[in-house]
């Protein structure tokens, strides 16, 4: 299908479908490319909907930048478990594309893993590689012990790409939750931000930042990353269920350790409460991809900005009707691929693939 914008025409291709797939419901878009091979990734949900169950990361290659696409292939996937939240970077020392996602116990739900009260299905982080662009993966290698503190409850990976820095350091974008000392009401209030971060191609890995607002305005949660021209990290956010504006942005000026100031509110971006995702572009300006109906998931929309993030300006209009969660990608040819939640009566039913040049 199309959406019309101005002069331009936006085709999008359905990539994942859940008809006659094997899976209940695909959700949770994130891609990558290098040249011509674009990876889609996302969550196979086989027998629900929900963000609890048996959840398998998937993905889809193409070899042809965006046009075809191979095969449906099972890139982790373990009985009884979700995984899940599947976060992409390229090493660019080695070449490898290095995946990092997360699994719980399949059972297990997001309160209680917030909580704390599930030791053994708790959310956990893992990471593989792949030294054939995505053709096969390395088996999971767990990484928990170095990016979860103990006091953490929930976990989750971006979900959308990571980056690689012109330092050669790979971020990944994240979020958790602190468990609370003593019984309290709100857990939402104990959510934040932070993001991990490898300097030896993602063989180990540290928390950089961490942001944590208890208030009632900020609750900084899915998270996104882009490289400004000057090095600084501009990190964007879902503010979950805070009194302040939809999205909150912050800046590092050291690499993602540490956060120049914490997490502030964006006024000019409206949105229902949901993952997005940012793109840096080779000329500076910064892309941000989200529905912007403040009370339902529809209308996709990619914004610009062109001071840093300081302030953003809507430019197109991906998908007109229900669409949910997106993930931004630059292709070789300098268009813009966004990989995302889409349908007509419900925002995920099918995860569509687009390109477009602004």
């Amino acid at each position: 299908m199309s959406s019309r914008v101005g002069a331009a025409e936006i085709t999008a291709d359905v990539v994942f479908d859940p008809d006659r797939s094997g899976y209940h419901t695909f959700r949770i878009p994130s891609v990558l490319a290098r040249d011509e091979v674009v990876l889609a990734f996302c969550e196979g949900r086989l027998h629900g909907s929900g963000d609890a169950g048996e959840i398998e990361v998937v993905l889809r290659r193409s070899l042809d930048g965006g046009r075809t696409w191979l095969p449906l292939q099972v890139v982790s996937a373990v009985p009884g478990k979700t995984c899940g939240n599947p976060v992409p970077v390229i090493d660019p020392a080695s070449g490898d594309i290095v995946l990092v996602t997360v699994e719980n116990g399949a059972h297990a739900v997001e309160m209680s893993l917030a909580r704390g009260t599930d030791p053994v299905d708790g959310r956990r982080i893992f990471v593989q590689r792949s030294a054939d662009d995505g053709a096969t993966w390395s088996d999971t290698v767990e990484i928990t012990a170095q990016v979860k503190p103990s006091d953490w409850g929930w976990y989750a990976t971006g979900p959308c790409h990571g980056i690689a820095l012109t330092t050669g350091r790979l971020v990944v974008p994240a979020n958790h939750s602190f468990v609370p000392s003593e019984p309290v009401d709100d857990l939402i209030r104990l959510n934040g931000g932070h993001c991990i971060y490898s300097d030896d191609g993602g063989h180990t890995w540290s928390v950089g930042f961490v942001d944590r607002n208890d208030g009632a305005e900020i609750n900084a949660n899915e998270t996104t990353v882009a490289e400004l021209p000057d090095g600084r990290l501009y990190f964007n956010a879902r503010n979950h269920q805070g009194t302040g504006p939809a999205r909150v942005h912050a800046w590092s000026s050291d690499g993602g350790t540490t956060l120049d100031a914490p997490y502030a509110g964006i006024p000019e971006v409206s949105a229902p409460g949901i993952q997005g995702s940012v793109l840096a572009l080779p000329d500076g300006r910064l892309l941000l991809s989200t529905p912007i109906d403040p009370t339902s998931r529809r209308e996709l929309t990619v914004f610009v900005s062109e001071d840093s993030g300081q302030s953003w300006r809507p430019a197109l209009v991906v998908h007109e009707s229900m669409a949910g969660y997106s993930d931004l990608v630059l292709l070789p040819d300098g268009r813009v691929g966004i990989f995302y939640e889409a349908g007509e009566t419900s925002s995920f039913a099918t995860l569509r693939f687009a390109t477009f040049a602004l």
